[in-house]
């Protein structure tokens, strides 16, 4: 298979330290410029000898660049994305991919018409322990799946020039990690949200607390579902899915997977309680793999932008129905 040459649209520390090195990593993958303000400038990139640096504008017209990864701020994704694909580029768009779910339908619009391959770079879905959560409960391991709850929470309170503490780079919480509360429920389950409700607590603009209620229904019925999300927090990540035979957790970091601890499930199971592991899975590299494949084979992408699409449903209602509150 032809190796898919990449450009990274962006100077960003995750670009540096997760997506870069992963797609440098990845079979069937070369790594071969980089767009910044600044050419020549960018340090941290010594992992990948010969990089050429070069503005945004001249990494897109450069006809030997197969796909762009856009680690942007978010409030910069739509426009750079479609920009990419009207440049004859495969994009690959750190998440979230757009402010609204009506701005994904104009990039789907934009995919249909050049027959490239647009997504969002939501890589959990590629890893085995999602893929393997979803197995299980849509199996029946668990019996009726009556419960899904997800946590997701980490502390920036000191990090006031960040891009998530700032609205005007489209900051907040839950449209940085409610992706994954919201987005692993309909992953493992398949279903959509209904009846969604939401407590949210606000500083500076951009949300750094918020409660998510809702039904979900789908395949396997109806089921009550809760997600939390907040910026200040200590650290915390889980989701589990509970049976009325069962209950599944996919603890331990699982958005972070081996970032914290080993990635892992659990299945519970009356006083018994089995495990499975994924010590060495790297989901940024599979996620590249998988996109790289989609290119050169046509197989379908695990994580379509319609799948993107009905989670920002998801947090547009969360916004819509927000319930301020405070501490």
């Amino acid at each position: 298979m032809k190796p898919v040459r990449w450009g990274v649209l962006g100077n960003a520390k995750f670009a540096r330290e997760q997506m870069a090195p992963a797609i440098h990593m990845a079979e069937n993958a070369i790594l071969a410029a980089l767009g910044t303000s600044s050419p020549g400038s960018a340090t941290g990139w010594d992992f990948c000898p010969g990089l050429a640096q070069m503005t945004y504008d001249d990494l897109l017209a450069d006809p030997t660049i197969d796909a762009i990864y856009i680690p942007l701020p978010n409030h910069l994704h739509v426009d750079w994305t479609l920009k990419a694909l009207r440049a004859g580029k495969h994009v690959l768009t750190e998440k979230p991919i757009a402010m609204k779910a009506e701005e994904i339908d104009t990039i789907i619009a934009e995919r249909d018409r050049t027959g490239l391959l647009a997504a969002e770079a939501y890589m959990i879905v590629h890893h085995p322990q999602w893929i393997r959560a979803r197995e299980l409960v849509q199996g029946g391991a668990i019996g009726k799946l009556r419960h899904v709850d997800a946590f997701f929470s980490y502390n920036n309170a000191e990090e006031t020039q960040n891009i998530r503490n700032r609205p005007e780079t489209g900051g907040g919480g839950i449209r940085d990690i409610g992706v994954y509360t919201y987005g692993s429920a309909r992953f493992v389950t398949g279903a959509e949200a209904t009846d969604l409700s939401c407590r949210m607590i606000r500083e500076n603009g951009v949300d750094v607390w918020a409660e998510v209620d809702a039904i979900l229904e789908g395949p396997l019925g109806r089921a009550t579902y809760t997600a939390m999300t907040s910026m200040r927090l200590q650290n915390r990540q889980e989701v589990t899915f509970h049976g009325d035979k069962g209950l599944l957790k996919v603890a331990n970091g699982p958005f972070n997977a081996n970032l914290f601890a080993e990635a892992r499930i659990e299945l519970h199971q009356n006083q018994t309680v089995t495990s499975e592991r994924w010590p060495a899975a790297n989901h940024y590299k599979l996620q590249v793999e998988n996109f790289g494949k989609s290119i050169r084979t046509g197989v379908a992408y695990p994580c379509p932008l319609e799948f993107t699409r009905g989670t920002q449903v998801m947090i547009d209602k969360a916004f819509e129905t927000a319930r301020e509150i405070s501490w």
